[in-house]
């Protein structure tokens, strides 16, 4: 129980708590949800959406930056400056705490926001790409800062080593996801001994694959979400609420269990 008394009464906060302590090798996955917290707007959510108020077919696909480079790129540069201006929330915080507690702990996210890094998580997979790293758009150089364009006056900049133009280094529709991304995180899923899933629906493929495959192999899965989504019915131990207020609770539980 944090001080002061704990925010979130859930019987099953102690046996999700008493799973994590014994855990050797963590993963917790990641979704939108954690981030929304943040204040960086989702995707998926009816009315308040990314993808309810803009149509994604023209905004994130290969096609669509090739017809329209100059829209597209100021479509990203506003909303990843929103993201660079969020902060890391509680529920990033615990996540990073959790880092120093277990012996293991990796975290596979579906967030390009970098916001568990600036948080403290060390270990991070991004699944669907990064919105601090840039590569050419025939996508043979990669992994640009946005430092390495700074000084170009053109909107959008081109790559310093091939003059094509520079885009955003995140998985857009039509897209296959990083191959070493994908292959880590599956890796990581199928060796893990606990898997604690936060703010994700569930429903986006492959990555939403993560929490089956470490089911089938044996590890128990922890579920946090405001509303039982697709996952919650395969979780082991579901936690209704937001990442922000159940993730702190649920780490002063493990601490608690670990000075035991």
């Amino acid at each position: 129980m944090s001080e002061g008394g704990s925010t979130f009464d859930d019987p099953r906060l102690q046996p999700a708590a008493r799973a994590l302590a014994r855990s050797r090798r963590l993963v917790v996955f990641t979704g939108a949800g954690v981030s929304k917290e943040s204040g960086i707007a989702t995707f998926r959510e009816p009315e308040t959406g990314l993808w309810a108020r803009f149509d994604p077919m023209k905004l994130a696909t290969p096609e669509a930056y090739r017809r329209d480079p100059e829209f597209v790129w100021s479509w990203y540069e506003h909303r990843f400056g929103a993201a660079a201006a969020a902060e890391p929330n509680a529920g990033h915080q615990a996540i990073a705490e959790l880092e120093r507690l277990l012996p293991r702990v990796a975290v596979v996210t579906q967030n390009i926001d970098g916001l568990h890094q600036r948080a403290g998580s060390s270990d991070v997979v991004e699944l669907h790409g990064s919105m601090h790293r840039f590569k050419c758009l025939p996508g043979t150089h990669t992994g640009f800062a946005r430092a390495d364009f700074a000084g170009q006056t053109q909107k959008p900049p081109r790559c310093p080593d091939c003059g094509e133009l520079l885009r955003p280094d995140v998985v857009w529709f039509g897209e296959a996801l990083p191959g070493a991304a994908i292959d880590r995180a599956q890796a990581l899923s199928a060796g893990c001994d606990v898997m604690l899933v936060v703010g994700t629906s569930g429903v986006v493929y492959p990555a939403a694959a993560m929490p089956q495959l470490a089911a089938q192999a044996g590890a128990l899965v922890i579920d946090v979400n405001p509303e039982r989504d697709a996952l919650a019915a395969s979780a082991a131990i579901f936690l209704r609420g937001p990442g922000g207020v159940v993730l702190p609770e649920l780490v002063a539980a493990v601490r608690e269990h670990l000075a035991a």
